[in-house]
This record gives structure tokens, C-alpha cells and sequence, in this order.
């Protein structure tokens, strides 16, 4: 019987035990989600001037183009 309620006694505190840390981690799943969307957000912006540069060099080549068409 003392064995049996060792036992028991283990059982429920690793029960217990479990559920905290999976409710813990459940509860900071949002804040990693939120800081990668940060993240990827910061590299985006980074990535915008170049990108603007890009759209900038090819609207002055379909221009050139135009001009040596007329």
C-alpha cells in the first residue's frame, strides 16, 4: 500500500508537472510568432531599396528604348 501510494503521489506530479510546462509553452508560442513576423518585416524593409533600385533601372531602360524608337 505504501508503495502503491509513492507511486501515485509521483504520478500526479508528473502530471502536473507536464501540463505547466505545455501550458507555458502554449502561452509563448504567440511571442516567437509575433517576434518573426518582426523579423521578417525588418528584412523586407531592407530588401526595398534594392528592389526600388531595380524598378528604377528598368523604367529608365524602357525609356531609353522608347526615346530611340521615336
Amino acid at each position: 500500500m505504501n508503495k502503491l501510494l509513492s507511486i501515485l503521489i509521483a504520478a500526479v506530479f508528473a502530471a502536473v508537472s507536464f501540463s505547466a510546462v505545455a501550458a507555458d509553452a502554449a502561452s509563448a508560442a504567440p511571442v516567437a510568432k509575433a517576434e518573426a513576423k518582426k523579423e521578417e518585416a525588418k528584412s523586407a524593409d531592407e530588401a526595398k531599396p534594392a528592389k526600388k533600385a531595380k524598378k528604377a533601372k528598368k523604367h529608365k531602360k524602357a525609356k531609353k528604348a522608347d526615346d530611340a524608337a521615336k
